[in-house]
């Protein structure tokens, strides 16, 4: 295997990486939010749930830049085709995670309840389109986008295809598991309880979203292909089933702590699932396979390559590091009942 593939190769398990991190990191506010408006039933609930993810919320999202950066550093061309076929769509998420950040810091600097409302539902509103927004791109990035020599041809509502939508409720479901979960670790008394029944709850819902996706991509897509020509891959998916198990299990015993832990193994192997049937592809063309941006068609020179490792053994285990401390210093568990109205996290 010649140097630069070998770093294209890394580089793209690194693209999943990043991907895979940002979403177990940023799925637990993303579900947060969605689940506000039916968990919090008081204002210090309300209040207790912001705080939860206070803290947390904007350094989850450096994740997503750093994603987005190596797609453009590492694979320019797909970050070009990506940014122009799904411009609208890009453009969407854009304005909800800017709306969802907006909300989480303007709700403390007004005291009316009106206010406070507002911003409450700006939070949920953004983070379930934020959530559907990712998975309807991810849903038509393994479907291929029917592109060919002439361009893309589609628009925002063929991204509105049946796979799309499905997989766009996947990652709702997913989110809203993994969000109730955190909710219920990260605060205590009946606000705690009650995310953790929700938990339960939403577990069921997110199984059978996992079986209709499923079923629908043996259908609709080529991921299970690498899974036959390669079956040694197929521990991928078995992880993210036995992650989805487990945390209904330790829901049952009560263990939320190690649910929560399940919940994150469980949506970085389902990211690794969907991007390992993908390789070599970035973005595969349902029209004609001459025109799929792949890793080896798409990516950057050797030297930038080799320059990008570097930095990346350098600055990663910085930003792990710095990601633990900060997870450790806001450890303590919010507790509704002493917060007597303090807005600041």
């Amino acid at each position: 295997m010649g140097m630069l593939k070998a770093l294209q190769i890394i580089w793209f398990v690194l693209w999943a990486v990043l991907w895979a991190v940002y979403f177990m990191l940023d799925g637990f506010v993303l579900g947060t939010g969605m689940l506000q408006p039916f968990l919090a039933k008081t204002e210090n609930e309300r209040l207790a749930t912001v705080q939860s993810v206070g803290p947390v919320w904007n350094g989850n999202e450096v994740w997503l830049i750093t994603a987005g950066g190596a797609t453009f550093a590492a694979f320019p061309t797909t970050y070009a085709l990506m940014f122009s076929y799904l411009y609208t769509a890009l453009l969407l998420l854009l304005f909800s995670l800017i709306i969802r950040g907006v909300s989480l810091e303007f709700r403390g600097k007004v005291a009316a309840h009106g206010w406070k409302k507002i911003w409450d539902t700006a939070f949920a509103v953004s983070s379930f389109l934020i959530a559907l927004l990712l998975g309807v791109a991810f849903g038509n990035i393994f479907e291929g986008l029917p592109m060919d020599a002439s361009g893309y041809h589609g628009n925002l509502l063929t991204l509105l295809n049946p796979y799309g939508l499905i997989s766009g409720v996947l990652f709702v479901a997913l989110f809203t598991v993994h969000g109730a979960i955190y909710a219920g670790v990260k605060t205590s008394g009946e606000i705690s309880a009650r995310a953790l029944n929700m938990a339960g709850k939403a577990w069921l819902l997110l199984m059978a979203v996992a079986v209709v996706f499923l079923a629908h991509t043996a259908l609709a897509t080529h991921l299970f292909d690498n899974y036959v020509a390669a079956p040694q891959l197929s521990v991928i998916p078995l992880a993210a089933v036995a992650a989805l198990v487990l945390i209904k299990l330790f829901l049952i015993r009560h263990q939320a702590l190690k649910a929560f832990a399940a919940s994150c193994i469980a949506i970085v192997m389902v990211t690794f699932t969907g991007v390992a049937g993908l390789f070599p592809n970035m973005i595969p063309s349902s029209i004609d396979t001459a025109y799929s941006m792949t890793i080896y068609n798409s990516s950057s020179s050797r030297l930038t390559l080799t320059i990008m490792t570097v930095v990346a053994l350098i600055f990663v285990p910085v930003v792990i590091a710095y990601k633990i401390w900060v997870y450790r210093l806001f450890s303590e568990k919010i507790s509704p009942e002493t917060l007597s109205g303090k807005e600041a996290y």
